[in-house]
């Protein structure tokens, strides 16, 4: 086998083993964490994507209005390996035909010197932006971090309910086994084997609809993390819920939300660049004066032609005339529109009307930022509530199930007593449950109003 053929198998073996352009990106959905799923959908979510895809382009933006303040240079050339005239001479009262090659060189530079401050505003405009693009990013990483953990948490919060619902089964189930027993030693009447069996069964429904909404949920944070939906998914159960978190007043909260909400500065920077485009279309009002510097060289050679203008016109080449010959010239231009059909005056007052609609989105958010907080902190402090009742039934509800599940075997309690106390602990463990996500999920909530969701590093 030849080094050549070597090489080859060698080539195409790489390839085969390099990953495929564009696949599918492999994660680790083992025991994620929720820093893990926020991280992972900052990757791939869309909106992120496009957010800094925007980013990118105000930057190319704030470089092309920078250009302004530049000379445009352009260059030309031109050559003619042959051109034929042919026509009536006055000089020697004949017809003359003359065949020839010509070349020429141009530069020309051309630089603005007042439009009006129509350039100057331009760029500050970009520059405002840039930074308005720059917020929107960041509030789109905020976004999809609040996104992910109220599907994280719903997710976590259907499993538990899945889990309780599966233990009242369990429950019901040993319950209806030993109803059986005590029925065939004639403790039991064929009513409560029958009410036994009726409720094991309805608690088999409960348990099967659990599942398709911890299953649904789980599916929904597949779908907003991007990632193949096929992946087996478990997740890390987050410490503390419950816990107590300082919470402050609601003035101290709306200014940590006016200081901090990316949105409501990407609003201001936005109606910033709009005021600026306001003064760029007033620069159409004004003369503009340009300088332009210009050199340039060129040559015609004869090729042919008829007596006696050949003989008497012999030139020298292309490359000498080139050399030797050129111009130049320096000229100051002042263009004035004295009048242009109104066309300024609409570009004019559409700029203002675009910088007053966005005042007014401005002052119109600053409103639902304030409305939003007070809102969400009368949520968050009726879920802290929540817990403490929720606790109290629990505890509550677990007494009255073991007191009426003894009086039952018992033979002092009927069944109706013995379901209606099961169901009770069941609602009072799932209602406990759902308290405490609901904290949390109000928390995430409060952060996202506030502007204080913490983001994982982007990779």
């Amino acid at each position: 086998m030849t080094k050549a053929t070597l090489f080859l198998l060698s080539l195409f073996a790489l390839i085969l083993s390099y990953p495929a352009r564009g696949a599918a990106e492999e994660y680790n959905t083992k025991n994620l964490t929720l820093e893990e799923c926020v991280q992972i959908a900052l990757q791939n979510s869309t909106s992120g994507i496009k957010a800094e895809r925007a980013l990118k382009l105000s930057g190319s933006d704030v470089l092309r209005n920078y250009g302004k303040f530049l000379p445009h240079v352009s260059a030309s050339s031109s050559y003619s390996p042959a051109t034929m005239q042919r026509g009536w001479s006055t000089t020697y009262g004949v017809y003359t035909k003359t065949k020839t090659e010509s070349a020429s060189l141009a530069l020309t530079a051309t630089l603005n010197l007042f439009n009006g401050l129509s350039d100057y505003a331009s760029l500050k405009a970009a520059l405002s932006e840039k930074k308005s693009a720059r917020h929107t990013l960041a509030r789109a990483y905020e976004t999809i971090a609040y996104d992910i953990t109220q599907s994280y948490y719903q997710a976590l919060l259907e499993g538990e309910l899945m889990l309780i619902a599966r233990e009242d089964l369990r429950s019901s189930r040993d319950q209806l086994k030993l109803t059986g027993r005590q029925f065939e030693v004639g403790l039991k009447s064929m009513t409560d084997l029958y009410q036994q069996q009726a409720e094991t069964a309805s608690r088999e429904l409960v348990l099967i609809q659990a599942e398709s909404r911890a299953r649904r949920s789980t599916l929904e944070l597949l779908r907003r993390l991007q990632i193949d939906p096929e992946s087996p998914i478990e997740l890390a159960q987050p410490p503390a819920l419950a816990a107590e978190l300082p919470v402050n007043s609601v003035d101290s909260l709306t200014a940590r939300a006016l200081r901090n909400r990316r949105d409501l500065k990407a609003s201001e920077r936005n109606a910033r660049a709009l005021k600026w485009k306001v003064t760029s279309a007033r620069g159409a009002r004004w003369p503009s004066l340009d300088a332009s510097f210009s050199v340039g060289t060129g040559g015609t050679s004869y090729l042919s032609g008829s007596a006696p203008l050949y003989t008497e016109y012999d030139s020298p080449t292309i490359q000498e005339q080139l050399e030797n010959s050129g111009n130049y010239a320096v000229s100051l231009n002042l263009n004035w529109s004295i009048f242009d059909g109104f066309q300024t005056g609409y570009t004019v007052q559409a700029a203002k009307i675009s910088h007053l609609n966005s005042m007014q989105d401005y002052d119109d958010l600053q409103r639902t930022i304030q409305i939003d907080i007070q809102q969400q902190l009368a949520d968050y402090n009726s879920a802290r509530t929540e817990i403490i009742t929720a606790e109290t039934s629990l505890k509550a509800a677990e007494a009255a199930w073991n007191a009426v599940r003894r009086k039952y075997e018992l033979g002092a309690a009927g069944f109706v007593d013995l379901s209606a106390a099961r169901s009770t602990l069941f609602e009072a463990r799932s209602s406990l449950t759902r308290a405490k996500y609901n904290l949390a999920l109000q928390k995430n909530i409060l952060d996202y109003t506030t502007g204080s969701i913490p983001l994982p590093p982007v990779q």
